[in-house]
């Protein structure tokens, strides 16, 4: 579970970064690649490895059910 921040906000929400990445792929209006979304947080995508915590969030997010993640590699927000 992600853990729960502080007294104030919902205890469901999750952190500010996470949030970050959700809008980022509700906003692509499709399938993204991590590369996208690193892109548009600003990170050096020069090297695979750069993208790796990343990657782990955006497992996290999608398996606690906030993100799809395709058998492709790419990924999708969930309604």
């Amino acid at each position: 579970m992600i853990p729960h921040r502080g007294e104030a906000g919902d205890e469901a929400a999750p952190p500010d970064d996470y949030r970050t990445i959700l809008a980022i792929v509700r906003d692509a209006g499709g399938p993204v690649q991590v590369r996208a979304v690193g892109e548009r947080l600003g990170l050096d995508t020069s090297a695979r490895g750069k993208l790796e915590p990343l990657r782990a969030k955006m497992t996290k997010l999608a398996d606690r059910g906030r993100l799809h993640k395709r058998g492709d590699g790419r990924s999708t927000a969930r309604s």
